[in-house]
């Protein structure tokens, strides 16, 4: 949303291995002047539809996690759908073999139709 954030990632696989679960949060050592921010992610596959499911949880509460996001896969990216009530919002996860990197783009639609990113990280994992 125009300005630079400074997110903590940590996924691992849940309940027998059927959903990725993604904590995000601020990162410890954000500017103190950075708005703070958690959430925690499912995301899983459903064999039936053939498609991905993406439910958020987050410190905005009950409302915006009552909307699943769906989702196929393209090649190395996964882009997923939210309906929402105040209108749609897309999450993009798109990984980069060659650098080992992974883009996070949310876009959402404007009231005069048109997408705009409301965010655009790029992922990277901490050495170990």
């Amino acid at each position: 949303m125009g300005r630079d954030a400074h997110h903590e990632l940590k996924a691992e696989w849940v309940l027998n291995h059927m959903f990725l679960r993604i904590h995000e949060s601020t990162s410890t050592d954000a500017p103190a002047s950075e708005k703070r921010y958690e959430a925690i992610w499912f995301l899983g596959y459903d064999p039936v539809s053939e498609k991905y499911v993406l439910h958020l949880f987050d410190v905005f509460g009950a409302r915006f996690s009552e909307t699943l996001g769906y989702g196929t896969r393209d090649g190395n990216s996964i882009r997923f759908t939210f309906e929402y009530p105040d209108g749609p919002f897309h999450t993009t996860y798109r990984w980069s073999p060659e650098s080992g990197d992974w883009q996070w783009l949310m876009e959402q639609k404007e009231k005069d139709g048109k997408w705009a990113n409301f965010a655009d990280f790029k992922i990277t994992r901490l050495s170990q």
